[in-house]
This record gives structure tokens, C-alpha cells and sequence, in this order.
């Protein structure tokens, strides 16, 4: 390592911290609040017997807890990447982490249909201004080679969050439903406080993208609307949303139901499988697509393509088959495929567009995928109400994966990216 980037450096234990790259260790500081962030939006599903036997309601009620989280959620996410893209990146995601965290702790304290309600919205709202403010962070500190993979971790945090959000059905069996909420609102809050020490924003980003268009909110949306491939963005990920967000809402009741699984049972089984599989996706994807992208600039829009295509009639087979196993199996492929779109979905939209407004870009799609989920749990409630079977919802996701999977191969616009793998030691903030 040279003399520049060692002297970055200071202290008795010089050498042991010049081995750990800064553009590394974000990485790992956000994987934990992503972690947080989907188990404390998640773990509901997976309570849904002790909530409402407390707190009586329909199953369209309890679908809409987190439909309206969804709406409020995506409804803010432009904002949230605007302010993101506006202001510091890591001051956006410590207040988002340290809201959300208050707002889990009092869902546990709650008495009433309508505050339950009011906990998830409010929720939604500082979620809002997470994941864009995210993942353009690690884009910042990773500028080439390594942008896929260093995004792919990140998102492994999510699915391990969301695989621990099955926990909620154990503890909410053996302690109830509202001290699953309590305890990890208190470790939201206590990690919130850390990342106020650690956590900075990259000062190549401050020094390069800080400019006059950069503050205006209609500058981002004339930059990112001109785009065709934008457009096309805007589609896949109103049917990927309606993917992962039907599943995630209803699959712990439908294993539940057609399987005969216990709570604790159906909230794992609908977890640990699929997120698992999704954690293995993102870093396998986020490989594949940085090697693929070296020597095509499409590289990163066809591996999730791949994977969709494959995943689509898995899913269908998920929701139509009679046994565990095979069921599993369809959702096995449906993880990891989408952990191949997720460790590139940034990537992607900063291929195809200005990257100063790439935090306002990505809670454009997320906008846009919430709802679109919101609308499938809230669709899912509605034919359960109706005595629909819940296999409907899987097999409309499945026919929608496959439509995206054909929309990636032919997505157009992207260049090959020669930047470095990732920002050198002497353009970082020495005080992460």
C-alpha cells in the first residue's frame, strides 16, 4: 500500500486498519440496518394468529397492515432518494434507522386496530429513505468492477433480515406477539447511535456530485423521465413488486393453510428457504454480472434476466403442486433469482442514467413497485375473504416474472464501465 493511502491511517494499530477498506467496511456497517430493516417491516406476517386473536380483524384488515405500509412506504421513496441525493447519505440513513426503530418498539404497545395502523404507516415513512439512500452510498464507494457484488452483500442483509423475521412466529409463541417488536425496536436504536460514529458519507461524492441540478427536484425527474430505458425499469419493477410482496405477505398463511404447517413452522418455512436462497443469489449474481459486465455491458441486465426466466414457471409450480417439497423447491429458484436482479438492480439504473440523481431514481422504482405489491397483498386478503385459494397469487407473479425476465434481455442504453473497482483509500473520509 502506498505512503498516500497509509497515511489515511493514524493510531498504534496503523497497519491491522489499513487492511480494511473503507469502501468495504460501509458495506458491512449497512448490511446490519438492512438486516433490520426487512425483519422489522416482516415480522407481522408471521404473527398474524396472536395479533388478531389481541387485536380482532378481517383477513383483509390484517393484508391491509401491510399494504398501507407498502403505499406510504413507496409514496415517500422519491422523496426519501431525493433527500438522499440532496443531502448526506449517511445522515439520511441513521435518522431513517433510528425513526423506524421508535416506531417498532411502540407497534409492540399498541391497543387498537387503528393504532396498529397508524404504526405501520408511520414506519413506512422512515423506511421510505433507507434502501435509496443505500445503495447509492455503496455505488459511490464502488465505482466499477466490484459495484454488483458490494450491492449483492448489502441485499444479502435484507434477505437474512427477512428470513429472521420467522422468528417472530416463535416468539410470538412462546412470549407473545408485542415483545418480538419491543426487543428489536431497542436494538434499532442502540445500532443507530453507533453508526453516528462510524458511518460517513464518500468525499469523492460530495466533491463531484454536489452540483446546482443536483438540489433541484425537477432537474432529477426531466434527467431520469428522458430515458427510455427508465421507462422500461418503471415496468418490470411494478411486476417484481407484485412478486415479492404477494409472497412475502401471504406465503407464512398460505404454507399455513394448504400444508397444515404449525405458526412457528409456516413463518420459518416461508423464510429461512427463500431468503436463504435469495442470499446465495445476490452474491452468486453480483459475480456472475461483474465478471459478465467486464466484457459486456449488458452483462448485468442479463443474469437476472436468466434467472426470471427460469424462476417464473418454478413459482407457477410453487403455487400448484399438493406436497411440501416440491412447493419449496419452486421457491428455492424463485430466491435466488431474485437475489440475481436485486445485487444489480442499482448497477443497472446507473448504467442507464445520471448518476447524481441515482438515490431519487431508485425510490422512483420503489414507488412503483411497493404499490404495485400493496395492491397484490391487499388482492390477497380480498380472495381469501372470498374463499379464493392464495395459489391465485402465485400464479399471477409467476406469468409477471417471466414478462421481466424478457424485458431485461432486451433492455438497451448500457455502456461497459472501465472505472476503478472500487474508491482508493486517499479519496475516503479517514474519520470511517
Amino acid at each position: 500500500m502506498g505512503a498516500a493511502a497509509s497515511a489515511q491511517w493514524k493510531g498504534p494499530d496503523a497497519v491491522t486498519r489499513a487492511k480494511l477498506n473503507p469502501a468495504w467496511v460501509v458495506v458491512g456497517l449497512l448490511w446490519v440496518v438492512a438486516l433490520l430493516n426487512y425483519l422489522d417491516r416482516l415480522m407481522i406476517t408471521t404473527m398474524r394468529d396472536p395479533i388478531v386473536a389481541a387485536i380482532p380483524m378481517s383477513d383483509a384488515q390484517f393484508g391491509l397492515l401491510t399494504s398501507v405500509f407498502l403505499w406510504v412506504y413507496g409514496s415517500l421513496s422519491p422523496l426519501g432518494g431525493f433527500l438522499a441525493d440532496r443531502f448526506s447519505r449517511s445522515k439520511v440513513i441513521m435518522a431513517s434507522l433510528l425513526v423506524w426503530s421508535v416506531v417498532t418498539w411502540l407497534t409492540g404497545h399498541v391497543k387498537t386496530f387503528d393504532q396498529l395502523l397508524w404504526t405501520r404507516a408511520v414506519m413506512g415513512v422512515s423506511e421510505a429513505c433507507y434502501i435509496p439512500a443505500a445503495l447509492a452510498l455503496i455505488s459511490d464507494y464502488h465505482r466499477g468492477s466490484t459495484r454488483s457484488l458490494a450491492t449483492g452483500l448489502h441485499m444479502s442483509g435484507v434477505y437474512t433480515g427477512a428470513a429472521l423475521g420467522g422468528i417472530g412466529g416463535f416468539i410470538a409463541e412462546l412470549y407473545g406477539w408485542r415483545v418480538g417488536f419491543s426487543l428489536f425496536g431497542v436494538i434499532g436504536i442502540s445500532y443507530a447511535i453507533v453508526l453516528i460514529f462510524c458511518l460517513r458519507d464518500s468525499v469523492t461524492t460530495a466533491r463531484d456530485l454536489k452540483t446546482v441540478d443536483r438540489v433541484k427536484p425537477y432537474a432529477a425527474a426531466i434527467a431520469l423521465f428522458s430515458v427510455g430505458g427508465f421507462w422500461v425499469l418503471l415496468a418490470l419493477n411494478a411486476l417484481v413488486g407484485v412478486a415479492n410482496w404477494g409472497i412475502n405477505g401471504w406465503l407464512p398463511t398460505y404454507l399455513k393453510d394448504q400444508f397444515h404447517l404449525g405458526l412457528g413452522s409456516a413463518g420459518l418455512s416461508a423464510t429461512a428457504y427463500i431468503q436463504t436462497a435469495s442470499f446465495l443469489g445476490v452474491l452468486i449474481g453480483g459475480v456472475w454480472a461483474d465478471r459478465w459486465a467486464r466484457r459486456n455491458g449488458r452483462g448485468r441486465m442479463f443474469v437476472p434476466a436468466i434467472g426470471y426466466l427460469i424462476a417464473g414457471p418454478c413459482l407457477f409450480l410453487s403455487g400448484s403442486v399438493a406436497t411440501l417439497a416440491p412447493a419449496l423447491a419452486g421457491l428455492i429458484v424463485f430466491g435466488l433469482a431474485r437475489g440475481f436482479f436485486d445485487a444489480n438492480h442499482m448497477p443497472i439504473l446507473r448504467q442507464l442514467t445520471d448518476e447524481r440523481y441515482s438515490a431519487t431514481g431508485y425510490g422512483v422504482l420503489n414507488f412503483v413497485s411497493c404499490s404495485a405489491g400493496g395492491i397484490m397483498i391487499f388482492a390477497g386478503g380480498m380472495l381469501k375473504d372470498a374463499h379464493v385459494p392464495l395459489s391465485v397469487v402465485f400464479q399471477l407473479s409467476a406469468a409477471g416474472l417471466v414478462i421481466v425476465g424478457i424485458l431485461l434481455l432486451f433492455l438497451k442504453g448500457a455502456k461497459t464501465t472501465q472505472a476503478p473497482a472500487a474508491i482508493p483509500l486517499t479519496n475516503l473520509n479517514p474519520k470511517l
